[in-house]
């Protein structure tokens, strides 16, 4: 009872983008082409970077809502991943259906490091698809956070949500143009290493954080695995250092990181406290194997930080 009143009184964050389905197994070493590998656990997960972010929001005790294209009805993938969102608690009254359309799959392969590798069979009829009612949707939202992979869906989301005058972090997670029109409407742009470079063209992060900053008005940061998280400060490069755990999985490490950063600003928390509070959770995640289903649980997040005080 009493998490359930504290839940209904938490921030509550919009997560627009991307959902897949994931299917993960965990190897020792990658296979080489024409040979067969062993594989010593397998699980089909939720994944994509919105939904993996809800996700991460909803075990953080945040109110998550989940909303983008899916396939209709009669597309098993899409109903299984709804299936298992509505499960962890978030909110998909926002998902918008496509007759005829279908969801991505994607094959993962974990090897002993924690790396990965994946190959993906993207949807189908899912682009150019736009939400029934944007305003709506971020009607009660106290943050929205958006990946770059719909980008005509989440525009909208993004320019209601600015309307509100509410946070918006943007995920960049594929590489696109610096100055490009999605990028300029969020308020924190969060960016991988690979997408952040494809974007630039630059290797240095904190040149390429400085080409970005000539164009967007944003917080701007990239996230590095276990190098840690980089941002600029008036435009000196600054560096939070990564947690350090014993790494078994980092699928979707990124996306908690995001949708925790998210949270913790919607929770008033500085640009410092949401960093450590979101590197804490991305670090982890990936302690636990299973993609999005190894996102922690707030007490673990609270445990870590704890500790390492």
């Amino acid at each position: 009872m009493i998490e359930t009143a504290l839940r209904e009184k938490a921030p509550k964050i919009l997560c627009a983008g991307i959902a897949v389905q994931d299917i993960v197994m965990r190897v020792q070493n990658f296979p080489t082409p024409g040979k067969k590998v062993s594989a010593t656990e397998f699980i089909i997960t939720g994944g994509g970077c919105a939904a993996n972010a809800a996700v991460a929001v909803a075990r953080l005790n945040g109110r998550a809502a989940f909303a983008g294209p899916l396939g209709g009805s009669n597309d098993a993938t899409s109903n299984r991943i709804l299936d298992e969102l509505a499960k962890e608690g978030v909110d998909c009254s926002g998902v918008a259906r496509v007759d005829g359309g279908t969801a991505s799959v994607s094959l993962i392969l974990l090897d002993a490091t924690g790396e990965k590798s994946i190959a993906t069979r993207r949807g189908v009829n899912l682009g150019n698809v736009l939400p029934a009612d944007a305003a709506t949707l971020v009607a009660d939202a106290n943050a929205v956070l958006v990946d770059n992979r719909f980008p005509e869906f989440v525009t909208a989301v993004c320019r209601a949500a600015q309307a509100r005058k509410i946070p918006i972090v943007i995920d960049l997670d594929l590489a696109t143009k610096p100055d490009a029109a999605l990028l300029k409407l969020g308020s924190h742009v969060i960016s991988s290493a690979e997408a952040l470079h494809g974007t630039t063209g630059l290797a240095d992060h904190g040149d390429s954080l400085r080409l970005l900053a000539r164009h967007l008005p944003a917080f701007l940061a990239v996230t590095d695995g276990p190098n840690g998280v980089y941002w600029l400060d008036d435009g000196v490069l600054k560096h939070v250092p990564a947690f350090k755990v014993e790494a078994v999985d980092s699928l979707g490490a990124g996306d908690a990181f995001h949708g925790a950063f998210t949270l913790a600003l919607a929770e008033g928390r500085s640009l410092l406290e949401a960093m450590r509070f979101a590197s804490a959770t991305a670090a982890l995640k990936c302690t636990h194997f299973g993609g999005a289903a190894g996102a922690p649980y707030r007490a673990e997040v609270a445990q870590l930080l704890k500790t390492a005080d």
